[in-house]
């Protein structure tokens, strides 16, 4: 199957910007024009203290761009699923669904900023079972007709969720872990990370299909998604030594990860073209383009320059 390619949209920015509606608006707009095939949103309530991080809510976002598009998927690269409650969050992503004609999709994680977590009153280290907790309540909610049970302090009685989203939203599990690499082979459809090289993904993919099997699951029917930056420029050297300051201004990479941003994908059309050639082969089936500096003329030149250059291995939104 062709690989596909989505969009990152800057409802996330630097302490030294704010994010603007009507400049997602016109890159979301283009973005589907272009034939890109899902736009992702970041997400987080707060992050940072000294120099805190501006940000748009990503579901909300995700309406607002949802009521000016029609036919782009819409993305949550990644949702912090603990500190939601599930049944609020169920609505929201049913409603999105609804309003979207159903192209929401929700990457999720446990999360790993701990004043959100002290904030909203969610033990931090209980994180990963609320998660597998949440995600199950959402399933419920979404997929039966009715939902009667209690989960910790949560209790439903013959709860139904109507409309329920058509269809449900596809689950990208969001991680670096083994722990986190078994929930997306066993508990959703798929494997979302971020930076990853080819290699650390082909590595890190090779255990999610090998728990799907181990599961009883048929790993083909796994989707997998890589979010990278890109910076097309004159040479490597060029755009790496353009793109380095701002990538350490905007992204954290967890020192205990693979994720990298040596994993950028730098340099000519050509250029780039190879590299993303080379995550293709590893097994990436969708990459979330991150243009340098969200420059709407970065995302002109990736669908007028590089992406021809990729042949068959695209596929049509």
């Amino acid at each position: 199957m062709p690989a596909t390619f989505g969009l990152a949209v800057e409802n996330f920015t630097s302490a030294q910007k704010t994010p603007r509606i009507e400049e997602l608006l016109t890159t979301a707009r283009r973005a589907e024009q272009l034939g890109f095939s899902s736009l992702w949103a970041w997400d987080h309530l707060f992050l940072g203290s000294r120099q805190p991080f501006p940000q748009l809510e990503a579901l909300t976002t995700l309406a607002v761009l949802a009521s000016h598009t029609t036919t782009i998927e819409l993305g949550t690269g990644v949702l912090v699923l603990p500190i939601r409650d599930p049944a609020l969050l169920a609505k929201t992503a049913a409603s999105i669904q609804a309003i979207s004609g159903g192209r929401l999709r929700l990457g999720v994680a446990a999360g790993w900023y701990e004043r959100e977590f002290a904030a909203t009153g969610t033990p931090f280290k209980a994180r990963g079972r609320i998660f597998e907790r949440n995600l199950e309540i959402c399933m419920d909610l979404w997929t039966n007709d009715e939902v009667t049970g209690s989960w910790d302090d949560l209790s439903f009685r013959r709860v139904k969720m109507l409309p329920p989203p058509q269809p449900r939203p596809q689950i990208l599990v969001g991680g670096y872990v083994d722990r986190v690499l078994k929930r997306a082979a066993t508990l959703g459809d798929g494997w979302l990370t971020y930076f990853y090289t080819p290699e650390a993904f082909a590595a890190s993919w090779a255990k999610v299909r090998r728990f799907a099997e181990e599961a009883g699951r048929d790993p083909s029917e796994l989707r997998s998604l890589n979010q990278l930056p890109i910076c097309i420029g004159p040479s490597k050297e060029a755009a790496r030594a353009q793109t380095g300051p701002w990538l350490a201004s905007y992204f954290d990479t967890p020192e205990w990860s693979s994720a990298t941003p040596d994993s950028a994908i730098c340099g000519t059309p050509e250029d780039c073209a190879e590299q993303i050639a080379a995550h293709l082969d590893a097994g990436v089936q969708e990459i979330c383009l991150i243009p340098h500096q969200y420059d709407l003329e970065q995302v002109e030149r990736c669908a007028a320059e590089v992406m021809p250059l990729l042949g068959s291995a695209v596929g049509a939104a």
